[in-house]
Order: C-alpha cells, then sequence, then structure tokens
C-alpha cells in the first residue's frame, strides 16, 4: 500500500519560545524520578510546605464536591473569594480595599503573565533584582521586553534603593520588586517600599509588588508592608500557594489599579476562562480564623527549621547567606565547593539524593557559586539532608 508523501514539517519553535529553563523544575523531576527508582530523596529544593492546606479548606472542599455544579465562574473571580480577599487586606494592612479592586488568576504566575500583557508593550524596559525569581526574567524575554537586572547581591544586602534607579536615567516601564524575596528571603522594609512606591509613581513606571510570601515572616526581621499603603498606582500580588499552603490549588490574585482591570478582564476571559472553581469555593475558607491559626503554626516551624539548618550549614563551613528575614529558603555561597552550581546540584542529587536549587535560576552573573535550600519541610528533612550533604560541602 502506497502512502502519501510527508509534506511540509510544521513551523519550528518559536524565538520567543527559546528562554532559559527554570532548572529547579529539572531538579525535582529527577527527584521524582529517583525516588520512583526506590531511591532516597531528601528534598530542599522544592518552594512548598509539606503540609496539606487548612482543615477549613479541605472540609470546604469535601462539601462542594457534593453539593456544587462547579462549573465556570466569572473570569476575574466568584465574588465571593474576592471579597474574601479584599477583607483580608483590610484586616492585614488596614487598607480599604473591596472586591473589585482583585482579580483572582490561576496561581500567581497566571497573574505575572497577565500584567505583563496588559501593561507592557515588546521593547519596554523592565527593572528586576539580581539575585531574583527566573520566572520574572524569563517570561517577560519570551514576551519582547527588554529586561534590566540590577545587582543587588551582598554588597547590596540584597536590598534595591532609589539611588540604583536614579542611576538608570531614563525611568523604565516597570519594576518588579518581591518581599519577602525569591532566593533570598529579604524583606523591604516599609518605609523603603514605600520610597520605591512614590519613585515609581512619580515617574510614571508600573510598580510590580510580588507579596506572595506574605504571613513567612521571622523574629527580628523588618515588618512586611503593602505597597498599597502608598500608591494604588502599583500592582500588588498575592498567592494561596506558600503562607496558606495550597502550591498545588493554582489560585492566585492581583490589587489591580483601575486603568488596567478591564485589559486584564479581556486577557483573562481569553487565555484561562476562569481560575480553577473548586479552588476558589475551598479557599474562602483559608482566611476563617482556624485556617489562620494552622497557618500561623506552620511559620513558627518553618523559622525553628531555618535556625537549625543556618547552624548545620555553619558547622560546614557555609555562613555566607542571605539575610532570610521571611519565606522559606535560604540563599547560601559554595564556592569553596564549585563554580558550577548546575553541574554541582545534579551530582549531589546522584551521589547523596538530597535535592537542591542551582543559584544559576536566580542570578545569571554570580548563580554558578549560590545554591538555594528550602527549609519548608520537616525537621527530620533538615537534619537528614545535612547529614548528607557533609561530605560534599566539606571539600576544598
Amino acid at each position: 500500500m502506497a502512502f502519501p508523501r510527508p509534506g511540509p514539517l510544521a513551523p519550528a519553535p518559536s524565538a520567543r519560545s527559546d528562554i532559559a529553563m527554570f532548572h529547579v523544575m529539572d531538579v525535582l523531576a529527577a527527584g521524582a524520578a529517583r525516588r520512583d527508582a526506590g531511591l532516597e530523596v531528601v528534598s530542599l529544593a522544592a518552594g512548598q510546605p509539606s503540609t496539606p492546606a487548612p482543615e477549613p479548606v479541605r472540609r470546604a472542599v469535601r462539601e462542594a464536591i457534593d453539593a456544587d455544579l462547579l462549573g465556570y465562574t466569572e473570569s476575574s473571580g466568584t465574588a465571593a473569594i474576592r471579597g474574601a480577599i479584599a477583607g483580608h487586606h483590610r484586616r492585614r494592612y488596614g487598607l480599604d480595599v473591596n472586591a473589585s479592586d482583585v482579580i483572582v488568576t490561576t496561581g500567581s504566575s497566571g497573574a505575572f503573565t497577565l500584567i505583563f500583557l496588559a501593561a507592557f508593550s515588546p521593547g519596554d524596559r523592565v527593572v528586576l533584582l539580581r539575585p531574583g525569581y527566573p520566572a520574572y526574567r524569563n517570561a517577560l524575554s519570551a514576551l519582547g521586553c527588554e529586561v534590566v537586572e540590577l545587582d543587588c547581591g551582598a554588597e547590596a544586602d540584597y536590598r534595591l534603593t532609589v539611588d540604583m534607579l536614579d542611576a538608570l536615567g531614563e525611568p523604565p516601564a516597570g519594576l518588579i520588586v518581591a518581599s519577602p524575596a525569591n532566593p533570598t528571603g529579604t524583606i523591604i522594609p516599609p518605609d523603603d517600599l514605600a520610597a520605591l512606591a512614590r519613585w515609581c509613581e512619580d515617574r510614571g513606571t508600573l510598580l510590580i509588588s510580588d507579596e506572595i510570601y506574605h504571613g513567612i515572616e521571622h523574629p527580628g526581621a523588618p515588618a512586611t508592608s503593602c505597597a498599597w499603603s502608598t500608591s494604588r498606582e502599583a500592582v500588588v500580588m498575592g498567592s494561596m500557594s506558600k503562607y496558606f499552603c495550597m502550591t498545588g490549588w493554582r489560585l492566585g490574585w492581583m490589587l489591580v489599579p483601575q486603568r488596567y482591570r478591564r485589559a486584564v478582564e479581556r486577557l483573562t476571559a481569553n487565555l484561562t476562562i476562569c481560575p480553577p472553581t473548586l479552588s476558589q469555593i475551598a479557599a474562602v475558607a483559608a482566611f476563617d480564623d482556624v485556617s489562620l491559626a494552622e497557618c500561623d503554626a506552620h511559620v513558627a516551624r518553618y523559622t525553628a527549621n531555618r535556625d537549625a539548618l543556618i547552624a548545620g550549614l555553619a558547622d560546614l563551613g557555609v555562613t555566607e547567606i542571605a539575610p532570610p528575614d521571611g519565606a522559606f529558603y535560604l540563599y547560601a555561597d559554595v564556592g569553596h565547593v564549585t563554580d558550577d552550581s548546575l553541574a554541582w546540584c545534579r551530582q549531589v542529587l546522584a551521589s547523596t539524593g538530597v535535592a537542591i536549587a542551582p543559584g544559576v535560576d536566580f542570578d545569571t552573573v554570580r548563580g554558578s557559586r549560590t545554591i538555594r535550600l528550602s527549609f519548608a519541610g520537616d525537621r527530620s528533612d533538615i537534619a537528614r539532608g545535612l547529614e548528607l550533604l557533609a561530605p560534599v560541602l566539606t571539600r576544598g
């Protein structure tokens, strides 16, 4: 039987898809493969809690499955979840936030994509901190924006200043800051965040304030504040993932200035239809007092884990660590054992079973000698991880 000759090949992958991989996802995949093979894996790589969503949230899921159609919702989220998020901002920050200010998204990752599309055009300059979360850089690059990274490493105490922005000359179209930050855990003090917000508003620069780790702050650190306390021209990002222990539920939100709302609504209606309905229904219960108390207990555990990990690394000679004010990461310099963090993390996983995030994800210049370790798991993970890492961290 004769078969027709094949036609022309489909188009090659687009130029916009030629962005850097988020390497920690490869680490997680390699760890899963190792675990499936029956080998030990101690994960200090994943940026997620090791505990489930609060019990009131899980109870709400069970009730919704039995009672609700679970069909489409409004593209920007149900009135109930938007109202609950607005109330959370009123209680936590004393802000006059209404449900109409809130747009609920498929994870905070979806929120970033939406606001990047709504606010920036190809060629626009957007300023980021280095080290910082790689998905900002990679997504903006895919959309044709010009990414400008400002070096905010150890010499700058991992913080951005207004003087650094003034040195840029022409103000950029956008500035993205995170507090607490990933990977460093650094918190921007309230006065400093207010100064950045005023600088942006005065110059027509869109400030995007990533506040998804709010609620996870450690004793002695500066207080977290909301960018909307200073400027309603900023976009504020929030998430159910971190403090609320709901990473896989894929639910985030934005506080959005009026001028962007219809643009974001048009985009989300076409790109995602609506956020996950079951997650929206259940997440309302995350803001009640029982849920918040459960989440606060997890934060106390993270702090204890942080202290144990810092002490254990110091015993192994690793002392150059970013100030872990909040979140659940340590960002550490391991230049005494490697100048290729990506290869080193792969080797460490293969030889010890400990999964670690390579610093090249977070710093395109100096990340070859740094790593990120998560302390969101159990204390036993910290102890076992340190035990297994001892031989590879003390070489040199």
